[in-house]
């Protein structure tokens, strides 16, 4: 039977001493998350734009467990008035901030998806 050596990718005290920026993008870089950005693409470059940005409500939900943000409200009033905590989640000044009911629907479609699976 072989030993597989495997590489660490960080120290759990070297990702906490990071600034937030550079822990998120760490900790973001770890997943393969473009099967469910594709889940939310839009299908044709006509009509109405996207108006929430669904890869950073993607983000904010993983940074959320990170931070330890117990619920999706607590989460939504955090983007509302952190603007730090809204750029280091992907958001960008011109986003919406996404609501309770935006979240749910598309946890929704992501747990109807096969896209964990892929």
């Amino acid at each position: 039977m072989t030993i597989v050596k495997q590489m660490r990718l960080f120290d759990i005290h070297e990702l906490m001493e990071m600034e937030s920026s550079r822990r998120f993008d760490a900790i973001l870089a770890t997943f393969d998350l473009q099967p469910i950005f594709q889940l939310f693409r839009k299908k044709t470059m006509y009509g109405a734009p996207r108006e929430l940005n669904y890869g950073a409500m993607v983000q904010s939900l993983v940074i959320r467990i990170v931070e330890r943000i117990p619920t999706v409200k607590d989460l939504v009033k955090r983007l509302k008035y952190d603007i730090l905590f809204r750029l280091d989640c992907g958001f960008l000044l011109s986003d919406f901030i996404p609501s309770e009911a935006s979240y749910s629907r598309m946890v929704n479609v992501i747990s109807d998806s096969d896209a964990f699976y892929k």
